[in-house]
């Protein structure tokens, strides 16, 4: 028989989520370990000569310039409207936050929202420290700092809050091909260098990662108890 003072200190409770604690330990490492990838990637690129590109990323970027044509160009100018400015910041988290609301995940809102500030967040920080001037052949507009994407870092973290909150197939399998078309846009534009975008999904899914682990056992029992959306 159990103790009446373990179950009152919540000691069984704690025992009983100790194999799920340890199952988050390896997706916060691999998150630990990518931003430290993002860190190294931002020490060479800062200390390398004018913030120069990689030479596979100059060879990649000749390459997309001289195959541009339609119907890419116009697919990928709607990526770039997607993922960025008013949609970007504005429409596209108000209809997922509202979304999740309507179900009832309140702390499922909490974590995207949270995510989406913090991605922004270290994004904008590292644009700024590091000022990597972007490829010369852009085809759209954009603000001072190459690294890392923020397109890439919006698409990627939106993404993995999204799989973390509703872990179906087609969720993963869609959002997978949403980032990597994110990604290949801004090439394709000229707005980043590959190592932007790279950069962008680590610090998208690392913070997904990290405030997910944060807030596992919230997500869980919510996850758990989902009821359906308020006009049903």
């Amino acid at each position: 028989m159990v103790d009446d003072d373990l179950v009152d200190d919540g000691l069984v409770d704690d025992l009983k989520d100790l194999p799920r604690r340890l199952a988050r330990r390896g997706p916060v490492l691999a998150a630990i370990a990518g931003f430290a990838l993002v860190g190294l990637l931002a020490l060479v690129i800062f200390y390398r000569e004018a913030n120069k590109p990689f030479a596979f990323e100059a060879e990649w970027m000749s390459e997309v310039v001289e195959h541009r044509a339609q119907p890419w160009t116009g697919i990928a100018l709607f990526f770039d409207a997607v993922g960025g400015g008013i949609v970007a910041i504005t429409v596209i988290p108000v209809v997922i936050l509202v979304g999740l609301l309507l179900y009832r995940r309140r702390w499922g809102a909490l974590y995207y929202a949270t995510s989406t500030l913090a991605c922004v967040l270290v994004v904008q920080v590292l644009k700024d420290a590091l000022g990597r001037p972007r490829p010369l052949d852009m085809l759209v507009q954009s603000d001072v700092g190459s690294f890392p994407s923020g397109h890439s870092a919006n698409a990627a973290v939106m993404v993995a809050t999204l799989v973390v909150l509703f872990p179906r197939l087609w969720v993963v399998v869609a959002g997978a091909a949403y980032t990597a078309a994110m990604m290949f846009s801004r090439t394709y534009l000229g707005a980043h260098w590959v190592s932007d975008t790279l950069g962008g999904l680590l610090i998208g899914v690392g913070i997904a990662v990290v405030v997910w682990a944060l807030l596992a056992r919230r997500l869980r029992d919510e996850r758990d108890r989902a009821r359906p959306p308020v006009w049903s």
